[in-house]
Parts: C-alpha cells; structure tokens; sequence
C-alpha cells in the first residue's frame, strides 16, 4: 500500500459504504454507483496474488519467499513446497474499493467534484485498478541447477582450502543455495541427500568418485583385518581406525550412511552395509572405463567385490543399459542420477535411446515426482507409445 492510500484509509471508517456496500449487494438487479476517490493513482505499483487456501497461513506469518535470478522465471517457495508464478490478465477491470465509506471527497472520471446529489447517495470509491493478478500453480523444485552447483568443487581427499576468495569459489553454503536453487528449502535438502551431498566447513559438497572409493575399500580391508562383521561394523572402531589413518571423521560418517544404516545396538552403535550399494559401486567402478561385453563386465564385477557378497544384475536397474550387437550383449554405465530432473527427463533419454521398451524404460522414470502429473500423464505428454502385436512389449518414442 502506498503513502496515498495509507493517508486515505486514515479517513474510512467502517460504516456501510465502500467494500462493505459492495460486498452486501444482493440480487441481479441491485446496484451500486462507483466513483474515483481522491486518492486514485497508478496501478503499477500494485500486483495481487491469488493463493489457496491452505497457502494463506505460509503468507500472512511471512513464511514464503520469491526466488530467481533476474533471468530466470520467478517462483514463490514456502518452507515445503514450490509454486510457479504466472500472470493472468484480465479483459474486465478489476476496481479495489476500500473498506468502510470515504468521509474525503471523491472525484468524477473529470477529476471535478462529485455534485450534493451524487454525494448524498451511497457510492463505493474506486482507489486502484487491476489488470490482472499472479496465479501460483505447484511446480516441481529447480534441482538440475543445485546438481551443476555441486559438480564445480567436488571435495577430494587430502584436500587443503585456502584462506582468500579465490579458494572458496566453486563453493556454496546453504544460504548461497537458498539464493541460487529455485526450490523450498525442504525440497532443496532432499536434493542435497539424493545427490549424496555432505556439509564440510561450512560448505554443502558431493564427494569426488576416487574419494569415495578410497574409503570404502579402506572400510573393507578394516573389516577384513580387524574380524568386523560387514552387517556389524563398529562405528567407534571404524571411526577410530580410520582417523588413525588420516581420514576425517565428517567423510567417513558420510561414506558409512552412504552404503549402510546405522543400528543402535546395547554395545554402541554399528553399521550394517547395504549389499545392494556397495556391489553397486564396483559395478560402476568396473564400467569406468567404458562399454564391455556382459560376460567380461561380470567377470570383473564378481571379483572385485567383497567376500560374503553376490552380484545380481537386478541390482543395476536403472545404472546401466543393455545393447545386443550380434550374438554378444554388452553393457555400458547409464545411472539415471546422472539425468535431468523432470523437465529434459525424456529428452535426454530419446538422445540415448530413440526406442525404448517399457522394461527398459521404466527404471529410469519412476523416481519422476511432477506434481499435478502421474507417471502415466507424464508418458502420455512426452512419449508415443506403439504395439506391434496385442502379445508384444509395447514401445515407446519421443513425441
């Protein structure tokens, strides 16, 4: 509200005129004459907002932000949630009316004084006119930009930060992210944890590929020469061992929650790796080199990983791709961690891969959260689908 319009309202009491004999008009046929008040001035200054009313309580107690960069498309965040921005116009004029009736003076569309007649009678005082208004519609979070942000300074071991500037650049804390990341902070951490990111001194980081593997075949060999059980392995133990060594606490916590869970047991705490993970990660590691065939890349997979453990292909789903060239089959590293969140999802996907089958497909899709939109509404706006034969798999391409 401007200085014209807070000396204005100083002057409304709330009598029956104005908004309120707007809002107890009834019936088709009643009216109501309109006039400008003397306080009526330009609208650009003024943008309403229509909200739900659930988001009411996040707006009134100024628990919402708007966030963007200047060329980027605003969005309004509360704390667990984020809306797209969109200005709706309208053709009809949209006239605010303040509460109360004006005891000042209104004026004609002349800008002259209203005549006794015309004062005499009931009239609601026009201060404002609205084109239109913004329309806020549940988006998903902006995360493709926090992956970027984190890929620029990926911690590495043995890693030593300077004092200046210049060795923080590539480095964002959580308030540089807030700023940066157009998402709700509760959405922006659970970014954070599914790209498997850390806060160290200060600062929220992934972990460097040859970092995480260093800990964890140093996890392994522990287990191995100090008898810990891999369902069972002794955080006090483990952390001090490791410590001893030269790795910081903060990372080898990290890797530990990475590839396990954390039991509390009447001895202290333990952690129990997950099989899945940490098979997952020498499977990655066998295919850093590049495309194998599938009988190589097995091969090398069952003898790289921990005793005790055993490789399943259905623990790459969504990590790898198969393609048959004659009478082999090979494969090749394809993690959908790597892809695009839900805007350039099938895009890149149909870059990879023009056909598709649904088995193939699905892996790579179903961690797609897009609110307003199911996995099937996501489909059918992104891919075609074709069937060959009533009993074959169906296909899908890009749209």
């Amino acid at each position: 509200m401007d200085a014209a319009m807070e000396d204005a309202g100083s002057e409304w009491d709330r009598g029956s005129g104005g908004a309120d004999a707007v809002l107890g008009l009834a019936g088709a046929g009643a009216s109501l004459s309109v006039c400008y008040h003397e306080a009526f001035g330009p609208h650009a200054d003024l943008i309403l907002l229509e909200a739900a009313d659930d988001l009411l309580p996040d707006l009134l107690q100024g628990r919402v932000t708007v966030r963007g960069r200047p060329e980027e498309e605003a969005v309004l965040c509360t704390p667990s949630a984020t809306y797209a921005m969109k200005f709706v116009g309208t053709s009809n004029s949209m006239f605010l009316i303040p509460p109360g009736e004006a005891v000042a003076a209104s004026l004609r569309p002349d800008h002259t004084n209203e005549d006794a007649t015309v004062a005499s009678d009931a009239a609601a005082s026009i201060i404002k006119v609205a084109p239109g208004s913004i329309e806020l519609v549940r988006t998903a979070p902006r995360l493709d930009k926090l992956r970027s942000l984190l890929r620029e300074r990926p911690y590495v071991l043995d890693e030593d930060l300077g004092d200046g500037s210049e060795d923080k650049k590539g480095l964002y804390t959580w308030q540089d992210l807030c700023v940066l990341v157009q998402s709700s902070d509760s959405e922006l951490l659970e970014g954070l944890n599914s790209l498997s990111a850390v806060e160290i001194d200060g600062f929220w980081r992934t972990v460097d590929v040859g970092s995480v593997n260093t800990v964890l075949d140093m996890i392994l060999h522990n287990s191995v020469l100090h008898d810990w059980l891999l369902n069972a392995l002794p955080e006090n133990g483990v952390l001090s061992v490791m410590e001893s060594d030269g790795f910081i606490h903060k990372i080898v916590t990290h890797c530990l929650s990475r590839f396990g869970t954390k039991v509390e047991q009447e001895g202290g705490s333990c952690w129990r790796l997950d099989e899945r993970l940490v098979c997952l990660q020498f499977a990655r590691r066998a295919l850093s080199t590049g495309k194998m065939k599938l009988n190589s890349f097995m091969d090398k997979w069952e003898r790289s990983i921990p005793s005790g453990m055993r490789p399943d292909l259905q623990m790459l789903e969504g990590e790898v791709l198969y393609e048959r060239l004659g009478a082999e089959t090979w494969v090749h590293a394809f993690s959908v961690a790597d892809l695009p969140f839900p805007a350039e999802r099938f895009a890149a996907l149909f870059r990879e891969r023009p056909r598709w089958e649904w088995k193939d497909l699905q892996p790579f899709i179903r961690d797609l959260r897009v609110p307003g939109a199911s996995s099937e509404g996501l489909l059918i706006k992104y891919a075609r689908r074709t069937q060959p034969s009533a009993d074959a798999d169906p296909i899908f391409t890009a749209r």
